[in-house]
Order: C-alpha cells, then structure tokens, then sequence
C-alpha cells in the first residue's frame, strides 16, 4: 500500500516519466478541452470509471486547450490519455500543420463521436454569410486547439487569410463566451459535441442577440484542399432552441494513448469504454454515439494494438 502512494504521489507531480510510472499502477491523467466543453464531461466520466473499475489505478481529468495541446502532453509523457479531433490527430501521426515535420509517437484507443463545428455571430453585427466575416472581430479558440485549426482552414477555404483579413484573437471557449456577452467579439468559432455546455449557456441567456450560420456549403473547397477527414451534418435546431436546423462542417473525435503503453492496460482501457458506456451517457449524451463497430476506423491514425485486440474479439 505505501509503495502504490508513493507511485501516485510521484505519478500526481506532472513530470515526464508520469506515464512510464502510471503503466503500471498510479494515476492516469486524461488530456481533454475547455472547462465548459464535452471533451472535460466525458473526460471526467472516463476518469471516474477508470478509477473505479481498474485495480490500483486513480485517473484525474485535466483541463486544456486541446487537441495540440493534448498530443503534445501525451507525447512528452506528462499525460497518458488524451482526447483529440481526428484533423489534427491525423496531422500528428504524419508530420503536418502544427507537427511539421515531427510525426508524433501516438495511437488511437477508438474513434468516438463527431464534433460539429460551431460559428456564432452577434445579431446585430451585421453578418448574414461567410464571406462578411472579413474585417471583424472573431475568436477561432484556444491556441492550436482542434477548433483553432479547422476555423482557419475553414477561413482559409473561403479565400479569407485567417491571420490579416479578420481581427484573429485565440480565446478558451468561458472567455469567447464572456466577451461575445459584452460585444467586444462579433463571431466566434467552436469545434464540440452536442451539447456543448458553454454554447447552450450563450445562447440561452441571451435569446435573439445570437445567431449560428450554415457551413456546409464549404465542404467542397475544405475537402479538396485538407483531406477527406471532414464530412457535414445538420445540427438539430432542438440542441439549442435556434431557430431552424444548422447544416454545418463535422469531423470525428478520438481517444489517443502513447504508442508505448503496454498492450493489456491498453486494451482495459478501451474495454471500459463500452463495458460502461451507460454511465459515460449520463455524464454526457454524445457517449451514446460511441460505436464498437466503427470505433477501429481511426485510419490514418493507427490503432494501439492492444485496442485492435478489443475490437478483434467477439
């Protein structure tokens, strides 16, 4: 007992080897989002079950900015779990955009559910399409967030350069929503699950002053320059009481763990996304959307064989 404290305390400081250590009993600390997204709800579900049905493991969910910022922590061992758009998971496996050049050592536990990409303005700022957002002030998210990149590929699909032709400002989704409330922002942009908590909180406080805008028509010009990663969907006008559906850009969500983990805690942890899966729905809805059947299509980002093991067993 004292050596397994001893592993956690050590495990608990944040340092580099935290993940060696953690393999083998000790804390497991989950990479997920902003405070008010559905990255850090199922995180914390997924924490709580892990800590509750895995022997001598403890898991604690860490606020973040995402996804760049999740697979950086994973890959420098200070995290050994971390959720991740599958764009910019995709870019980390093979060197691209934020990892130029530097293909990093992650694999994918499962393919989740699709985020929906999000794009609010302000009622009275005048925006009515895409192409108006020239020249107005617009938080694209946190820093190299998953919701970062796909709004300047998504501005930059449209012909509009993200860092000169809009008043580009990076913001966690609690400050996006606190300085869209005071008109200090004229739009915004965010990459989430259905719900996402801190958008129903905008919307529904200020009924009328926000608007949600289609994206979908720039699917074309995204895919063809970007990949294939990205498909459309119609978000639901009841998610949020908008006044009609939303046809927008989605792109699936993964769970990552360092291509270094050993193969049976790798396999208990995807185990334990299904076996539970009822108790990560009543922590966030968007867990009912986990699929066995498709969660291995995670290509080009490689399944850690212990999560082929799962899938592979009837």
């Amino acid at each position: 007992m004292a050596a397994l404290l001893v592993t956690v305390l050590v495990a608990g400081c944040g340092e580099a080897e935290a993940g060696p250590q953690a393999w083998h009993g000790g804390r497991i600390f989950l990479a997920t989002g902003n405070t008010t997204g559905v990255y850090y709800q199922l995180g914390g579900g997924y924490a709580d079950v892990i800590s509750r049905h895995l022997p001598g493991y403890e898991a604690r969910a860490e606020p973040t900015g995402a996804s760049v910022e999740n697979i950086n922590r994973l890959a420098g061992g200070d995290m050994e779990i971390a959720f991740s758009l599958a764009d910019t998971a995709a870019d980390a496996v093979t060197g691209r955009g934020a990892f130029e050049g530097q293909p990093q050592p992650v694999r994918a536990l499962a393919r989740i559910y699709s985020n929906y990409t999000h794009l609010i303005v302000r009622a009275d700022g005048k925006i009515d399409s895409f192409a108006q957002l020239r020249g107005k002030r617009i938080s694209t998210g946190s820093p190299k967030s998953g919701t970062d990149i796909i709004a300047g590929r998504l501005l930059t699909a449209a012909g509009i350069d993200p860092d000169r032709d809009i008043q580009r400002v990076n913001l966690s989704l609690p400050e996006t929503v606190q300085r869209m409330r005071a008109g200090s922002l004229d739009a915004m942009f965010f990459s989430g699950g259905l719900p996402t908590p801190g958008i129903k909180d905008l919307l529904s406080s200020a009924p009328g002053m926000f608007r949600m805008l289609p994206l979908a028509e720039l699917i074309e010009p995204l895919a063809a320059r970007f990949g294939s990663v990205y498909t459309t969907a119609t978000l639901p006008r009841e998610v949020y009481g908008t006044p009609a559906a939303t046809p927008t850009i989605t792109v699936a969500n993964v769970i990552l763990v360092s291509a270094e983990m050993p193969e049976d805690l790798a396999y208990d942890l995807t185990r334990m996304l299904f076996t539970y899966q009822a108790d990560l729905i009543r922590v966030h809805p968007e867990a009912a959307n986990f699929n066995r059947d498709s969660a291995a299509g995670t290509d080009p980002i490689p399944l850690h064989p212990g999560a082929a093991r799962y899938y592979q067993r009837r």
